[in-house]
């Protein structure tokens, strides 16, 4: 049995030692190599990934609904080039939220309900999904009230055949229905009479908040109330953010003419992105307050 040459180990692993921290020493080089351009100025770091945005929509039995929220997807992206984009449904719709927030595992991500007020799905549903998801997350507010939000509810009354400019006639015996989902919330409530009284000031006639469940009054007792006042040119403006049975039930309450749901309006893009923006701000906050 041959005996190991001690001298023979010393030098190997002084070779062996050498070659690593000549390794570490050109690694690093070529790292700030990298951030030096060819003029030879040095280059901007690279800026880091912003959080991803999720979008947080209902779901609907309706297939409008899903190519509606996917076509506000996809406006969004085409405002913000390089921001990752996603969609996640709280029910009836693929892909789910929970799904969406495995896919993206650990990376952070700010999660804006398409939904128009305070209420359980804002307060409750969403916090838990995205609690219970590897996914680093913030829940921003939803999207009402804002007045880019009436900037799309006016929009859309304005395609459904409301006066463009302001007439006496009008100005008379005009009013409008905000037709809601509805909520117990009283939060919600709250939320939904306040865009009405924003959208009254950008039209000039009286807007009564309405719902399709869980809270009155409905459409229909909205229109008798205004008749009875002796409006009666009354349009319904659809508070949703896509079609869906409730948003088709109240249209078919309109004694005159009824808006469509949100949709993909740029404003309703230039809010979501508003919603992130704060949200992110807020994130940015408290880890320097940290």
């Amino acid at each position: 049995m041959t005996a190991s040459n001690p001298l023979s180990d010393e030098s190997t692993l002084h070779l062996d030692s050498t070659a690593h921290l000549m390794n570490s020493i050109s690694s690093r080089l070529a790292d700030r190599l990298r951030l030096v351009s060819p003029s030879g100025r040095r280059r901007p770091a690279p800026a880091p990934m912003p959080p991803a945005l999720v979008l947080v929509a209902h779901g609907s039995r309706d297939p409008r609904a899903l190519r509606t929220v996917g076509a506000l997807r996809d406006r969004v992206r085409e405002l913000r080039p390089g921001l990752p984009v996603h969609l996640g449904h709280i029910e009836l719709n693929e892909p789910l939220l929970p799904d969406t927030l495995a896919a993206l595992g650990a990376a952070p991500a700010i999660l804006v309900p398409l939904l128009l007020g305070r209420g359980y799905h804002v307060k409750r549903d969403i916090p838990e999904m995205a609690a219970a998801s590897p996914a680093r997350t913030r829940v921003a507010a939803p999207l009402g009230p804002h007045p880019l939000l009436v900037d799309t509810l006016h929009a859309r009354l304005l395609e459904a055949g409301w006066p463009p400019a302001r007439d006496a006639v009008t100005h008379r015996t005009g009013a409008v229905v905000l037709a809601a989902a509805g909520s117990r919330d009283p939060d919600s409530a709250d939320d939904t009479r306040r865009t009405a009284r924003l959208l009254a000031d950008r039209l000039g006639v009286p807007v009564i908040p309405a719902y399709a469940s869980a809270a009155t009054p409905t459409v229909g007792t909205a229109v008798r109330a205004l008749a009875a006042r002796g409006r009666d040119r009354v349009a319904v403006a659809s508070c949703f953010t896509a079609p869906g049975r409730f948003a088709t039930q109240c249209a078919q309450a309109a004694p005159w003419i009824a808006a469509a749901p949100l949709g993909a309006h740029e404003a309703m893009a230039r809010l979501v992105l508003l919603r992130y923006d704060q949200a992110q701000a807020r994130t940015e906050a408290d880890l320097a307050s940290a």
